[in-house]
C-alpha cells in the first residue's frame, strides 16, 4: 500500500434550517418538456415522486444566503474539528457547480471563486494557501479530494480543505417536477498528509468520464413554462437515462477502486454514496456486491436523502458528518474503518474512493 496519502482529520457541515416538505409543492404548476401543463393532480405527482426517490422533505437556504455563506460556516466547523492552524493550509478546493446564486437572480457568480471567498471571510492571510473552484458535477467533492491526495503525493501539500457546497434551490425550474429533488447544503473536510505505511487515508480511487456520448444527460435549459422568464436557465436532467447510466457504470468503478485498495470486499464497513435517489443508490450498491457474488450487507449504506434531498457535491461530506456524530443510528464511523465514497453526476462523471478513516 502506498505510504503517502490524504487523511481526513476534520469534518464540518452546514444543513440549512429551512425545512421544505413535499406538501410545499401542492400548489405548484408542473409542465412537461413540451410546455404542456400536467392534468395529473399534484397529490398524485408528489406521491409518485416520493415512491421513486424516497424524498419526504429537503433543506433550502434562507433567502438572504448564498452558497459561500453555507460553505464558510461548514469550513469553520471543519477547521475547529481538525485542531490545525488554519494558516497552515496549502490548498482550499471548493467543488460547486453553480457558485453563488442570489434569490430570484438566476446568475451563477464565480468571481471571485467560492474558495477565494471562503479564504477571505475566514481571514486566512497565508498567500501560499491556493484557493480555487472545480466544476465536475455531483462527483466534484470527491474529485477535489482526489486532487488534494495527488498534491500530497507530489510533495506539494501537507494540509488541504475540501469543500462541497451547492444551492440548488436557486437553479430549479419552478414548473419542473424534478425541482422537488434538489436541495442546499455544505460539507467540508480537512485532510493532512499521512506517510504511515498502514495509516489512515485514501487507499485507491477510480475516476471515469463519459462526456461522449453522455455529456447532456444533465444540462441547463429554459423553463418548461413557455411564459416564464425566457432568459433564465435551470438545471435539467434526463432522469431515466441517468438511472440506467448509473446502474451500468458506477458499480464497475466501485469494484475497480476496491480491487486496487489492498483490502477485501468483506473489510468494507460503510459505503457513503452520493444522495441522488434512494432506489437508484440502493440498486448501485446491490450491483456492486453482486460483482463479488455477495449480497449487499445490512447497514452498509447510510442514507439521509429522505430528509435532506439532493444537495449535489455536499451530500457525501454532510452524510459522513451526520454518521460520525451519531445522527443516523445504527450507522457509525470509527477510526480505522475501511469505507468507500462514490458519486455520479453531470459530465457524465463517476468517482469511487476507498479509504481508511
Amino acid at each position: 500500500m502506498a505510504k503517502i496519502k490524504a487523511e481526513i482529520i476534520g469534518i464540518g457541515s452546514y444543513i440549512p434550517t429551512k425545512v421544505v416538505p413535499n406538501t410545499h409543492f401542492l400548489d405548484w404548476e408542473f409542465y412537461d418538456a413540451k410546455g404542456n401543463k400536467f392534468d395529473t393532480p399534484n397529490e398524485e405527482i408528489i406521491k409518485k415522486f416520493k415512491a421513486i426517490t424516497g424524498i419526504e422533505e429537503r433543506r433550502w437556504m434562507e433567502d438572504d444566503m448564498v452558497a459561500s455563506d453555507m460553505a464558510v460556516i461548514a469550513a469553520q466547523r471543519a477547521l475547529d474539528d481538525s485542531g490545525i492552524n488554519p494558516n497552515d493550509l496549502d490548498y482550499i478546493i471548493a467543488a460547486t457547480n453553480f457558485g453563488d446564486v442570489e434569490k430570484d437572480n438566476y446568475f451563477s457568480d464565480f468571481m471571485p471563486a467560492v474558495a477565494s471567498r471562503i479564504k477571505h471571510r475566514l481571514k486566512l492571510a497565508n498567500p501560499k494557501a491556493v484557493a480555487f473552484d472545480i466544476i465536475f458535477g455531483c462527483p466534484g467533492w470527491l474529485q477535489a479530494l482526489i486532487m488534494a491526495n495527488q498534491f500530497m503525493k507530489a510533495g506539494d501539500a501537507k494540509y488541504a480543505m475540501i469543500v462541497g457546497v451547492e444551492g440548488l434551490s436557486r437553479v430549479v425550474d419552478p414548473y419542473d417536477r424534478d425541482a422537488m429533488i434538489f436541495a442546499d447544503g455544505a460539507g467540508v473536510v480537512i485532510v493532512k498528509l499521512n506517510a504511515e505505511e498502514n495509516g489512515s487515508g485514501i487507499l485507491s480511487y477510480k475516476t471515469v468520464s463519459h462526456a461522449h456520448p453522455q455529456a447532456e444527460l444533465l444540462f441547463n435549459d429554459k423553463s418548461f413554462n413557455p411564459n416564464h422568464n425566457p432568459k433564465a436557465k435551470f438545471i435539467r436532467m434526463q432522469g431515466h437515462k441517468i438511472y440506467e447510466y448509473a446502474l451500468n457504470e458506477v458499480p464497475a468503478a466501485m469494484k475497480a477502486a476496491m480491487d486496487e485498495s489492498g483490502y477485501d470486499i468483506d473489510d468494507l464497513k460503510k459505503v457513503f454514496i452520493h444522495q441522488a435517489n434512494e432506489k437508484m443508490d440502493e440498486q448501485i450498491v446491490k450491483r456492486f456486491y453482486r460483482l463479488y457474488k455477495k449480497p449487499m450487507p445490512n447497514d452498509i449504506m447510510p442514507m439521509n436523502i429522505n430528509k435532506l434531498g439532493n444537495s449535489s457535491v455536499a451530500t457525501i461530506p454532510t452524510l459522513m458528518d451526520m454518521v460520525r456524530n451519531g445522527e443516523l443510528p445504527p450507522h457509525d464511523l470509527q477510526k480505522g474503518d475501511i469505507i468507500m465514497l462514490a458519486s455520479v453526476g453531470a459530465g457524465m462523471n463517476i468517482n469511487a474512493v476507498v479509504m481508511k478513516y
